[in-house]
């Protein structure tokens, strides 16, 4: 089941960031950030547990990053990546953005929705705040794409 994130979805939430940001695939959230950020969020969920999310973060007037997208490994290929960056798309038509971007490691995902490769340069700098707190901070190796909505 597709939904809004509650409050009880944080702590899985963040595990789940967890997993993949220990194999360097993501950035890790702290539980303040994501309590901060949580209506942001989009989940999928069946039985009670968290199978995928992802946030849409709008960055300024016109546009919004898709952002702390991730999938339990066991929903993988199961069309839950999907969900949640759709509805996150969805969400930015509707509040009227212009342009959404991602940082990612999954190009041909985002590609499947309409994302472009742009160099990271076409980006405003208002973007990189959370770099910062990245282990491969100056040197990110991520693609930056983005979509016109």
């Amino acid at each position: 089941m597709l939904r809004k994130a509650i409050l009880t979805d944080i702590k899985p939430i963040q595990k789940l960031l967890a997993h993949y940001a220990g194999k360097g695939d993501m950035l890790s959230r702290s539980l303040s950030e994501l309590y901060e950020s949580m209506r942001d969020f989009y989940v999928v969920e069946e039985d009670g547990v968290l199978l995928g999310a992802a946030a849409l973060h709008v960055v300024w007037d016109d546009l919004a990053e898709v952002r702390s997208v991730a999938v339990a490994e066991e929903a993988g290929r199961k069309g839950v990546g999907t969900q949640v960056v759709q509805a996150c798309i969805d969400e930015a038509r509707v509040i009227g953005l212009k342009r959404v971007f991602c940082l990612t490691y999954k190009p041909d995902f985002f590609a499947k929705f309409g994302f472009r490769i742009v160099d990271k340069s076409e980006l405003p700098h208002k973007v990189w705040g959370d770099c910062i707190k990245c282990a491969k901070f100056p040197d990110c190796d991520e693609i930056a794409m983005i979509m016109e909505l």
